[in-house]
């Protein structure tokens, strides 16, 4: 790793195979804590290259556990990161999406970052995490909806989980989460926290099969948040809205506060499922199902 370290300190990039390779190695629990904090740190010194992206997601995706689903699927994400410590968006709209009679299968992982992540909330709630595929049928064919908790899918994320929560910021793996699910999904809904990511996005995923939108909010959210005009991106072209052009109106960042403790957290996610959340929440999360279900042609 010192070799690796020391090119990588000198700006210098890596290819595509060499970051794959690279990538299986820390899977395989070859670098101590401390390398794999340096590691993340050069991409906190740099943006990561479109070719390193590629090579990471390769690995992730080679070793990946498999994930067989019956149906088509779609999955609603953010690469979080976004420091705005919101409530759990994505993952209410799945429910959302799910409760319309469409097929979820949510690819989520804890906070690193922030209170409470998709995982988190989903544990706090009861969830059982599960890899088998025979589980994850049934509860598509139960509820329209499953949940893959990444680090038990991806051997790489699970060495590295303790590592991202010590440092609480923004790393690469967040760009590499949303896309990864083992389960492949036919459609996707992604946000991104900044315009970069938006660009680098559109351009791996107009390579893949999958139907796939991009949403990236331009004062900072990875999602639709109607705290600002958003910009939309998919296999068809771009787009910027306001609030009102989704019919909405702006919300208030403090609308969006989602708590303080994983416990509270829960709470205001229950709810806002059960339809007692505030005016600001539901529209949000209902602007982003409404997306979703755009994205599957279906709204």
């Amino acid at each position: 790793m010192k070799k690796i370290l020391n090119y990588l300190f000198e700006y210098k990039t890596l290819s595509r195979q060499q970051a794959h390779d690279l990538l299986v190695q820390v899977s395989e629990g070859k670098f101590n804590e401390s390398e794999i904090s340096s590691l993340i740190t050069v991409y906190l010194m740099r943006s990561i290259t479109i070719e390193e992206l590629q090579g990471f997601k390769d690995a992730l995706m080679e070793l990946a556990l498999p994930v067989n689903l019956n149906h088509d699927v779609i999955d609603i994400v953010g690469t979080g990161g976004d420091g705005k410590n919101t409530i759990n968006i994505s993952t209410l709209s799945c429910f959302i999406v799910a409760g319309t009679g469409n097929k979820v299968a949510k690819h989520g992982n804890y906070g690193a970052s922030s209170i409470s992540g998709s995982s988190n909330v989903m544990e706090q709630l009861g969830y059982r995490f599960t890899t088998s595929s025979n589980e994850l049928n049934r509860e598509l064919d139960a509820a329209n909806i499953c949940f893959l908790h990444a680090p038990m899918f991806h051997p790489a994320l699970k060495v590295v989980g303790g590592i991202r929560k010590n440092l609480g910021v923004r790393t690469f793996f967040n760009m590499l989460g949303p896309m990864v699910n083992p389960a492949s999904p036919q459609y996707q809904l992604i946000g991104v926290y900044n315009l970069e990511m938006a660009r680098i996005y559109n351009y791996l995923l107009q390579q893949e099969n999958a139907a796939f939108t991009i949403l990236h909010s331009l004062d900072g959210y990875d999602e639709i948040s109607l705290t600002g005009d958003t910009k939309v991106i998919t296999n068809k072209g771009e787009q910027i809205f306001s609030a009102e052009q989704l019919g909405k109106r702006i919300v208030l960042p403090a609308d969006l506060y989602g708590g303080n403790t994983a416990d509270e957290a829960a709470a205001i996610f229950l709810k806002i499922l059960k339809g007692e959340g505030t005016w600001s929440q539901h529209a949000v999360v209902l602007a982003n199902a409404a997306m979703a279900l755009h994205c599957m042609n279906k709204y």
